[in-house]
């Protein structure tokens, strides 16, 4: 048997960058390259640090945990799954959650707009009561913003049992039972009859074309929560119609659309969307008041 030709992590680190470009990959799940995905990897699997490569580099490692990093580079580079699914975990900001299958990896441009509360739409964060997440997933929203906002109730709605176990998994974590309700629920059809200062949604709104493009690392994904329909609008159109009777008279809503803003402006521009300003510039998440959305 010919030996194992690597006992340290710098060796598996430059074999994991050659193989995941060689394959190809695609990184839209936290990881801008290679090198950071297979630095965070290695480091995973070997239960060290993810934030101290440098020490680390040329330790001697065991054949058992060289064997370890082999299989993890395997079902990325020839599996190609995502590297959340197989550490079971991901990152928002300063922030860990647990994933598995049963929910999206996160990642939203919300997420950028919560330690700011949303400022300066929402000039008084101590004085939101009442926010609702619709299509949760893996409640990280949710969480972050009972996180970010002391004196809100909120409520985090999907229409996947399977979601919000998942959901339910990182609450617990982060001790938030008595704060986050989760409901499962089609949108608003079991929210509860009260006024919301905030509604946040990172819905599902891949195009129908852009569904049939998608790399296999999305597909790996529940497709229930990428696919917006033909324009990608479909929840989009049912979150704006309900929003207004289930907002305070100064309450928002804000949505993520993704690269969809054309679609966007072509169903709900009369309204006069607000784009707001995230590290991918001024077109992924919008922003209607409740004074617009009487306009509905």
């Amino acid at each position: 048997m010919t030996p194992n030709p690597f006992s340290t992590p710098r060796d598996l680190l430059r074999y994991a960058v050659t193989r995941f470009n060689t394959a190809k990959l695609f990184f839209g799940h936290g990881s801008a390259e290679a090198f950071d995905e297979a630095a965070y990897l290695v480091l995973h699997t070997l239960k060290l640090p993810l934030d101290r490569l440098e020490p680390f580099l040329d330790a001697k490692l065991l054949p058992s945990e060289v064997a370890n990093v082999m299989t993890v580079i395997d079902r990325r580079s020839i599996d190609r799954v995502p590297a959340a699914y197989i550490t079971k975990e991901a990152w928002l900001g300063t922030y860990n959650f647990y994933v598995d299958e049963r929910v999206i990896v996160p990642r939203s441009f919300i997420a950028e707009l919560i330690p700011e509360y949303f400022s300066p739409w929402v000039p008084e964060p101590d004085a939101v009561e009442n926010i609702l997440e619709l299509c949760t997933g893996s409640g990280c929203l949710s969480i972050m913003m009972a996180d970010a906002f002391p004196n809100a109730a909120v409520d985090a709605v999907d229409i996947s049992a399977d979601a919000l176990a998942v959901a339910k998994r990182n609450v617990d974590t982060y001790k938030l039972q008595d704060r986050v309700t989760l409901i499962e629920s089609d949108l608003y059809a079991n929210v509860p009859a009260k006024k919301y200062d905030l509604i946040i949604s990172n819905p599902p709104y891949v195009n129908s074309a852009s569904m049939g493009a998608l790399p296999q690392e999305y597909l790996a994904e529940p497709q229930i929560a990428l696919d917006g329909g033909s324009d990608g609008m479909d929840l989009v159109r049912k979150i704006i119609a309900g929003a207004a009777e289930r907002l305070t008279d100064d309450g928002i809503l804000m949505i993520e659309i993704g690269n969809e803003r054309a679609y966007a402006e072509a169903a709900f521009g009369e309204l006069g969307l607000t784009w707001l300003t995230t590290s991918a510039g001024d077109d992924m998440v919008f922003l209607l008041t409740a004074e617009q959305l009487k306009l509905v």
